[in-house]
Order: structure tokens, then C-alpha cells, then sequence
């Protein structure tokens, strides 16, 4: 899931070196990834009213399912 964050992240951003994905794992065994990008960076992947943030945790929610785990994302 990480490497998908890292892909779509990536392709959004003016700055892709700046893009940072870490995944950790919380207290009741879901994954928590969070995602760090340049602040300019950030309204690009967050999108308009959160649209494009969206989608990506509804993809993360489904690679998630298929994995039979629970998975968020952060925007930092």
C-alpha cells in the first residue's frame, strides 16, 4: 500500500522528491500511512473540497479489504 500512496503521490506533485510515505502500525493492528509532501505540494494532493484525497483512501480501504486488514491515510 505504501508503494501505491508513493506512485499516485508522486504523479500529483510539481516536487516528487519531496514525497514521503511511512507506514505504521496502530494499536489495534490497522495500518496508518502517512503521507508528507512539499507544502505547496499539498492543495494538489488534497484537491478540490478533498476530492483527490478521497479517492486515495478509498483505494487504500480497498486494497485494505483485499489484504483483510484496516488501513488510513494522513496528510501531513
Amino acid at each position: 500500500m505504501k508503494e501505491l500512496v508513493e506512485y499516485i503521490a508522486r504523479s500529483l506533485v510539481n516536487d516528487p522528491e519531496s514525497v514521503e510515505v511511512t507506514e505504521e502500525q496502530d494499536e489495534e493492528g490497522s495500518i496508518v500511512l502517512k503521507l508528507k509532501v512539499a507544502e505547496d505540494d499539498k492543495g494538489r494532493v488534497i484537491g478540490k473540497q478533498g476530492r483527490i484525497a478521497q479517492a486515495i483512501r478509498t483505494l487504500i480501504r480497498v486494497k485494505a479489504a483485499k489484504a483483510q486488514t484496516k488501513a488510513t491515510l494522513e496528510i501531513l
